[in-house]
């Protein structure tokens, strides 16, 4: 198996500095041709043959996802973020990092969570980067404070006024990883009908499921505490109606109360969790590039920054949908 996936990796690896090698040669052809429209500058990148983004440009949409989840991950577990060599890139110097403090866990299971999950990110940021080569964009300006107030209030976990620190307890930080980690799952399950290099399609698929893991743990973390403690399953149930709120009219998005579920024929409903969010055939969902922004940016209008992302995500897919 190791052997299998490090073939895989370095093909991935191959054809997507392949890719970037490709894009900026014919950047800079064009440059030299005397055309310096941005629409001719961008055209070498190409669409996917649906007309969709091109796979380069799904790579970077995802690597600013990553740095926003390794950053707070790594900032929770460690007080730390990213180092210098995994923020560069193209798009102009690294953006700065507002908020994020070493959150005081009491639980060692709990701490070994927050450290897997912190070394999972810090490692999809470098194999993105890796893979996109010249081409991968810098860190964008990420807020790692006041965004959480601001998607908190929305989802009535605190008043307006009040502050939600997501790095003082163990309980807030849960709650904050809540607030994006299943929009990871969902962002590259909407993605992968863009893609077309197979090895980019298998890297991705590695990547959703790797943000899978993580959100049914937290997810599942969040249901056992909330037995005792039923503030959490209501938290998490009004962020997850905030999320939907934001990316359209279609319900793209599930908390964690119990549901009733008919198992046969010849037996009542039970109670089940809700450990996995899935549709009518036991899916997971999927959100378009826009959508995803329109929570990370915390609007349903059409934006090119907002929330998390104060000053938008780098490169070309930085608007969110008019989902309003």
């Amino acid at each position: 198996m190791m052997q299998t996936y490090s073939a895989n990796r370095r093909r991935f690896l191959r054809n997507t500095a392949g890719a970037g090698a490709g894009l900026f040669g014919s950047v800079l052809l064009g440059a030299c041709g005397g055309n310096s429209s941005s629409s001719n500058a961008q055209a070498p990148m190409g669409d996917a043959p649906d007309g969709g983004p091109s796979d380069p440009q799904i790579l970077n949409f995802a690597l600013n996802l990553e740095y926003l989840e390794a950053e707070f991950y790594l900032r929770a577990a460690t007080g730390q973020g990213l180092s210098d060599d995994l923020i560069t890139g193209v798009g102009g110097p690294p953006g700065m990092v507002t908020g994020g403090a070493q959150v005081p866990f009491q639980t060692p299971t709990l701490r070994e969570y927050a450290n897997e999950i912190a070394d999972d990110e810090r490692d999809h940021v470098a194999f993105l980067r890796a893979g996109l080569g010249n081409a991968a964009v810098a860190r964008p300006t990420l807020n790692l404070q006041e965004a959480f107030t601001t998607a908190a209030q929305a989802a009535g976990i605190v008043q307006p006024g009040q502050m939600f620190d997501p790095y003082a307890n163990e309980n807030n930080f849960l709650l904050a990883a809540y607030i994006f980690e299943d929009v990871g799952v969902t962002a590259y399950k909407g993605a992968a009908r863009f893609v077309d290099n197979p090895d980019f399609l298998e890297a991705a698929a590695g990547l959703l499921a790797a943000e899978a893991y993580h959100a049914g743990l937290l997810r599942g973390v969040l249901y056992s505490l909330g037995a005792n403690m039923p503030a959490l399953r209501d938290n998490a149930d009004a962020i997850s109606d905030a999320r939907d709120s934001l990316d359209g009219p279609d319900d793209l998005d599930q908390g964690i109360s119990p549901r009733m579920v008919t198992l046969n024929d010849t037996q009542g409903p039970v109670t089940a969790s809700n450990i996995v969010p899935l549709d009518d055939n036991g899916l997971a969902f999927s959100r378009s590039p826009g959508q995803v922004l329109n929570v990370v940016y915390l609007t349903s209008g059409s934006e090119t920054s907002g929330g998390f992302f104060p000053d938008g995500v780098n490169g070309d897919l930085n608007t969110s949908a008019d989902s309003s």
